[in-house]
């Protein structure tokens, strides 16, 4: 007769369910850290904000009460102020064609870029690695360098005082062609593709039901950045546009200084906090790709 001793099991699984206790002073260690933590980034949201409510309180406040300090109570000045920017400059014109201008080239930046990137990362051509390093060297080149050469350019080609040169020469960014190309090499497996190819896909399905869904947490944080970089475009409209009904936004800003309006402090604040809503916004409905776009690439099976 054989004797075997069997293991105590409820011992056994009592013990392996007790945590091991954490000691009271890490505990509180990490707690003052976190307390800590959680306090500058408090600190850092109240001074970023600060500037955001100087402008939209001091925008319905009277010249004369907006030089005798700052204060939260917001003023009665605010149609006033509309009035003396109307009678200058016609802000709500500027900012159509800011707005026309700035989703255009968007919508056409991020497309077209996303294509390149999904040429280069996935595709084998004649010259390929050449190319990428002449997009990485055309990163490092200013394009304020180009203007002149550019202006002669759109001159010959008769397309100033239009958005043309606003417009096409942003269809295919290098920095968003270079951070698409890294991105989808991380995320997207070329077995994938190679799975869409045996089951009879063609290449542009390939790329509009698989690439593009797959690239899009980049594609929206490049988008952000691409709509403010055309927003805030100042140099390019105000050499290439002449018409001032075409103007933008940001070079009617740069007449509203330039007036009597900046006599008035309160019109100025008004202009400015009108010019930076449409960036407001998108961040508001995009910032949330920005963390998926830079933890996707995180996590490897």
């Amino acid at each position: 007769m054989n004797s075997r001793v069997e293991p105590n099991k409820s011992i056994s699984a009592s013990w392996k369910a007790k945590p091991l206790p954490i000691p009271a002073s890490r505990n509180r260690k990490g707690k003052v850290i976190k307390g800590l933590i959680y306090t500058v980034l408090t600190l850092m949201a109240v001074v970023c904000f600060v500037p955001f409510l100087m402008m939209l309180i001091n925008a319905t406040r009277s010249n004369e009460a907006i030089l005798t300090g700052f204060t939260l109570v917001p003023g009665t000045s605010l149609l006033e102020n509309y009035r003396t920017m109307m009678e200058y400059v016609n802000i709500w014109n500027g900012f159509k064609n800011s707005l026309f201008i700035s989703v255009l080239v968007t919508v056409l930046s991020g497309y077209f870029s996303a294509l390149t990137a999904y040429g280069f990362a996935f595709y084998t051509f004649k010259g390929k690695n050449v190319l990428f390093v002449f997009m990485l060297v055309m990163m490092m080149v200013p394009g304020q360098l180009g203007l002149i050469g550019f202006y002669e350019l759109s001159k010959t080609l008769g397309i100033l005082d239009t958005y043309i040169p606003l417009i096409v020469p942003s269809i295919a960014s290098p920095f968003v062609v270079f951070f698409l190309r890294q991105y989808v090499q991380t995320t997207l497996h070329p077995s994938l593709i190679e799975s869409a190819r045996i089951d009879g896909a063609s290449e542009w399905r390939i790329f509009h039901t698989i690439g593009i869904p797959m690239m899009m947490p980049a594609v929206a944080t490049m988008s952000i950045f691409t709509f403010i970089g055309s927003w805030n475009n100042y140099i390019m409209p105000l050499v290439l546009i002449f018409s001032p009904e075409k103007y933008t936004l940001p070079v009617l800003m740069g007449f509203l200084k330039g007036s009597q309006v900046a006599q008035n402090l309160g019109s100025m604040y008004l202009g400015i906090a009108i010019s930076v809503v449409p960036i407001m916004i998108a961040f508001l409905f995009l910032s949330k790709y920005i963390i998926n776009s830079i933890s996707a690439g995180a996590i490897k099976e």
